[in-house]
């Protein structure tokens, strides 16, 4: 008989830092007077993950590669939107990735790859152990690495869904998602894509012709589909094609990154309580919190 699959737990780590960093009023300091608004609402994130998910394989990946991304040198001004982090919240995630390593999970960061190439590579490394993959994030991007026995777990808003709920929230299925956003971009990453075509006209594309390849080879056809503009969204793919291919390989999540290939390195660990206490002290984190820690990291250790 077949053992059930174990799971990892796969932790977009900087959209929570974000979030808290939003989230939580400015009136914490460290010993040093430096604002950690955003670190204690981290901390709390992640103790009450531990002690919702009594998880015993977790790993938290963090963004360092904002300009320094493989995908930087396929397009330059890839993320070329986005401003760098302040230095008041750049201290703070030096923070909330010790505080991470510090609870006892494995905590990633590279500067070519990206939080999501690490978390791909790390599903993709531990598939050979039977371990299923719960991503938490709510990128939809992560809608490309949904398997068999594979969720993603949007934790703010307590939703769960599998690769037969990508097609509900994107219009496509799961095995789509990429030539979806090769066709669509994407904003927030500043993905270029065919402009003037949007999500529901990509999903009319790929419901029709199944991937972006067969599209552009068959793109003489798309004038005679059934399609609000059909000749308009040809014109676009004949003049951006090669935009489409490219914004394909940007928005593909690495499965190669340098990422730990065994469950041990993955195991969340015994916390150790000095270096807990110490940590606590820097920030300035009060009794509540910290009992709360020691409570939740002691008696909820899997090593």
């Amino acid at each position: 008989m077949t053992a059930a699959p174990q799971t990892l737990y796969l932790i977009d780590a900087s959209m929570y830092v974000f979030r808290a960093w939003h989230s939580m009023p400015d009136e914490f300091f460290d010993v040093e007077g430096h604002p950690v608004n955003a670190v204690h609402g981290f901390a709390r994130f992640l103790l009450e993950f531990i002690e919702r998910t009594h998880a015993r394989h977790a790993v938290a990946a963090f963004d360092i590669a904002l300009t320094s991304s493989f995908r930087n040198a396929i397009y330059p001004a890839y993320k070329a939107n986005r401003d760098p982090a302040p230095p008041e919240l750049k201290r703070q995630f030096e923070y909330c990735r010790e505080l991470a390593a510090t609870f006892g999970l494995a905590v990633l960061a590279d500067a070519t790859y990206e939080a999501d190439d690490l978390i791909g590579s790390v599903q993709a490394a531990m598939r050979p152990h039977a371990f299923r993959a719960v991503i938490v994030s709510a990128d939809k991007d992560f809608g490309q690495l949904l398997g068999a026995g594979d969720e993603q777990w949007d934790y703010a808003r307590g939703q769960r869904w599998g690769a037969a709920g990508v097609p509900a929230r994107l219009g496509v299925e799961a095995t789509q998602v990429i030539d979806y956003l090769a066709i669509t971009g994407d904003a927030t990453d500043n993905i270029p894509g065919v402009p003037g075509i949007g999500a529901k006209g990509a999903a009319a594309l790929l419901a029709h012709f199944g991937n972006l390849e067969t599209l552009l080879a068959r793109v003489d056809e798309v004038p005679f589909l059934r399609v609000r503009g059909a000749k308009s969204l040809a014109a676009k793919l004949h003049a951006h094609a090669g935009q489409a291919r490219m914004s394909r390989q940007l928005a593909t999540i690495a499965l190669d990154a340098p990422v730990p290939r065994s469950p041990e390195a993955l195991q969340r660990q015994a916390p150790d309580a000095a270096a807990l206490d110490t940590l606590f002290e820097r920030l300035k984190i009060g009794p509540i919190t910290r009992n709360r820690a020691h409570q939740i990291l002691t008696m909820d250790n899997p090593a």
